[in-house]
């Protein structure tokens, strides 16, 4: 199975548009972005595909939160990272091979989605801006589907963001909306026929930036 974007290649950047955060015309650090859902095609699924689920995991989180967008103070390349979801959506159908960009996201929504755009019967799960913003009065609140990228802008690593598509040999998964990864992968043993992976960059670091 393979998985591509008009949007970026694999590897390369991921354009500001798709992201939460950019850097600011001013010299801010960072201000918020489009945040628009990326176009995604996916092709060769098996014969026994039932329906498609999407994930999008920024692999590269720093493990604590200490130096994160502290002026003068820099997140060391060297720090352990953990996972941080962007967005979990299943039930995708079958007949289902594309989706737009902006299909599923289009702006920063505060306090988050409540019922997010997405493919007819698709559930959508709650990304980990849920736990970023819990304690923002103004942000809190409970965040499903797509938000875009927005890394510590003080982060010595470029972070990469693992867009996966999987086929399933069942049509739907047991899923309420909101559901979390832990729950979606265990929902996913013994399922999955086939997965494609795509992956994009994105820093707001200023030295690391072309």
């Amino acid at each position: 199975m393979q998985l591509h974007s008009n949007d970026f290649r694999d590897g390369a950047p991921i354009p500001a548009v798709l992201a939460f955060g950019q850097p600011g015309s001013a010299g801010e650090a960072c201000v918020l972005s489009a945040n628009r859902s990326p176009h995604l095609a996916w092709s060769g699924a098996p014969a026994a595909t039932r329906s498609f689920v999407i994930t999008c995991i920024d692999i590269d989180v720093p493990s604590r939160g200490d130096d994160v967008n502290q002026a003068g103070r820099t997140v060391p390349e060297s720090l352990p990272r953990v996972e941080f979801v962007h967005w979990l959506i299943a039930n995708i159908g079958p007949e289902v091979y594309e989706l737009a960009q902006g299909a599923c996201a289009d702006g920063i929504v505060a306090r988050g989605k409540a019922a997010p755009p997405g493919p007819s019967g698709s559930v959508q799960g709650c990304n980990d801006y849920t736990g970023w913003f819990a304690t923002d009065a103004d942000m809190a609140g409970r965040y499903l589907g797509y938000d875009g990228p927005c890394p510590p802008w003080n982060d010595a690593l470029v972070h990469r963001y693992c867009f996966s598509v999987h086929a399933l040999d069942v049509a739907r998964l047991d899923l309420a909306p909101g559901f979390d990864l832990a729950q979606l992968r265990a929902a996913l043993q013994g399922h999955v026929l086939a997965t494609a992976t795509l992956t994009g960059t994105y820093t707001l670091n200023p030295a690391l930036r072309g």
